[in-house]
């Protein structure tokens, strides 16, 4: 990997997007101390990668989390608490703060996909750690666990942990991070907030417009480049074009029944970087 620069703050959702092969993994691992840099500097809360300090306040939850089937979810929590130090009669409050309170005495072999996640996320949140590093940590889960789960990270970020995942789910980190990293082929291609990200991409706006019974003519006139989509009219324009182009759309607002402004999404904003980088 090279020209990678990051950091995280406290409070903040950080999404780490890349193909396989991109280096995500390996920057985890880096973070954590499984594998050393190659040269750069790295700081983990204050600390050196995976020293005594670092590991207090760091918690990774792998994309896969497996955990003995025989235990039940409560044993396996007091189990994880003791080995940190903890006092294991908080473990019924992380089962609960996870959503799996009721199911605390049940069999962790009797658990759904979404259900051993939580298992592992409540396993993260032993002794409040300052920065949570999840890989994938939606794979698997169906949409209301994903939403679950995505609620559960807001409010640990509410509540001041700094949290980086790595997703390949654009759709949901476009909408519950504050800040996207993309990495390619182990550099780092770009970085920032959403509308950062537009803004560097330039990619055109579409804008979906429908007319009153009879316009459709005098619209299609108004806006050369536009074209008919099914019941719609359909044009895309540049950034800098946008604000013009919603003036003339205004201007014959007798006409125009609606107007729907769609701006580049996040799998359009990756695809650009990915390319540009020569994937």
């Amino acid at each position: 990997m090279s020209d990678v620069s990051l950091e995280v703050a406290p409070g903040e959702r950080v999404a780490l997007l890349g193909h396989n092969g991109a280096g995500k993994s390996t920057l985890m691992k880096v973070i954590l101390g499984l594998i050393a840099a190659d040269s750069g500097k790295v700081s983990v809360c204050g600390a050196a990668p995976g020293d005594a300090i670092a590991r207090t306040k760091v918690a990774y939850l792998p994309e896969n989390a497996t955990f003995h089937s025989a235990l039940t979810g409560l044993e396996q929590i007091t189990h994880y608490m003791r080995l940190r130090g903890e006092n294991p009669s908080g473990a019924t409050a992380l089962l609960d703060k996870v959503g799996l309170g009721h199911a605390a005495k049940r069999r962790i072999g009797t658990y759904s996909k979404g259900m051993r996640q939580r298992v592992g996320l409540a396993q993260t949140l032993i002794g409040r750690p300052s920065l949570l590093v999840l890989d994938e940590p939606t794979s698997g889960l169906d949409p209301v666990s994903r939403r679950d789960f995505y609620e559960l990270l807001d409010a640990l970020a509410a509540d001041g942990a700094a949290i980086l995942l790595s997703s390949h789910a654009l759709t949901e980190v476009e909408a519950r991070t504050d800040r996207l990293l993309i990495l390619s082929g182990g550099r780092m291609v770009a970085r920032g907030t959403l509308p950062d990200l537009r803004r560097e991409a330039a990619l055109p706006v579409a804008m979906h417009i429908t007319a009153h019974n009879g316009y459709d003519a005098d619209i299609l006139t108004a806006l050369p480049g536009a074209i008919r989509v099914g019941r719609a009219l359909h044009i895309n324009c540049s950034q800098s074009e946008k604000l013009a182009t919603l003036a003339k759309v205004a201007g014959m607002k007798e006409k125009v029944a609606d107007i729907e402004v769609v701006p580049p999404s996040l799998e359009d904003i990756y695809s650009h970087f990915s390319r540009r980088d020569g994937q």
